[in-house]
């Protein structure tokens, strides 16, 4: 879960904005290479202006604070025969990212860094080597 303090007023996003945002999402995740992209097919990718109240929450974060995507699952490493399927899903915030990253060059490595993120706890990784990586 990528995340940071926000310190701007809320606003709202033109469509056009929007519209640009869900291209940027598409392009990261048509960069993703095999066998990762794989991942991708047992995985809803969902954009939302901003998280709920309970999002933030179980996220641990305050509601003065942004987060910028959010796996909601089971990742893969923890599949297991007996146990009920319940979807996966990635979500991505695009008031959150817009609102933060207001120049395109690094609106775009944002999207991608975030995408990436969730798409890495949906494989498993957790938040800490994450961190390690740099990806966070």
């Amino acid at each position: 879960m990528a995340k940071r303090p926000r310190g701007s007023a809320r606003r709202r996003h033109t469509a056009e904005a929007v519209g640009r945002f869900q291209e940027l999402v598409q392009r990261a995740l048509d960069a993703i290479p095999a066998p990762f992209s794989l991942a991708l097919d047992d995985v809803a990718i969902v954009i939302d202006d901003e998280p709920s109240r309970e999002q933030l929450r179980e996220a641990g974060l305050g509601p003065d604070e942004g987060l910028y995507g959010l796996y909601e699952g089971i990742p893969r490493t923890e599949y297991a025969a007996d146990w009920a399927f319940l979807p996966n899903k990635i979500t991505l915030f695009s008031a959150v990212l817009l609102e933060d990253f207001p120049d395109p060059a690094e609106l775009e490595h944002e999207v991608w860094i975030t995408v990436i993120h969730e798409l890495a706890h949906h494989l498993g990784i957790p938040e800490s080597r994450l961190h390690e990586l740099g990806v966070d």
